[in-house]
């Protein structure tokens, strides 16, 4: 327990939680510019191709490492893409999801559930 005179001195304020998707600049979403597609392994345990694109923000300019969730994709060089905050916990380095349904990445084709996250129709 701090005394008086050391709570007199020293004004006590919360910490700040950091900011974990920094190039969003605490945006929701932001456009960007697929550079690259390609795939990449997890840690460990685990055993699979995840598929991830390099991604130019327009406005900002910066470049991210961005995940495209679901089963395949339409993406190629120079597609619009829109970026979400969101790590993948299996692959070092990757902190933001790609929007499916949204520009020029389209849905997931016969997807029945979690559809929202998606962007399936409702068939």
């Amino acid at each position: 327990m701090p005394t008086l005179n050391q709570l007199l001195k020293v004004v006590r304020c919360k910490k700040k939680k950091p900011i974990k998707s920094l190039a969003l600049e605490k945006c929701p979403q932001k456009k960007g510019v697929c550079l690259k597609v390609f795939t990449m392994n997890p840690k460990k345990p685990n055993s699979a191709d995840r598929k991830i694109a390099k991604v130019q923000l327009t406005g900002t300019k910066k470049f991210i490492m961005s995940y495209i969730p679901g089963e395949g994709h339409n993406l190629q060089e120079h597609s619009i893409v829109l970026v979400r905050g969101g790590r993948v916990k299996d692959l070092p380095g990757i902190k933001y999801h790609l929007v499916r349904g949204t520009l020029d990445l389209r849905a997931v084709n016969g997807r029945k559930k979690s559809r929202s996250k998606y962007g399936s129709k409702k068939v």
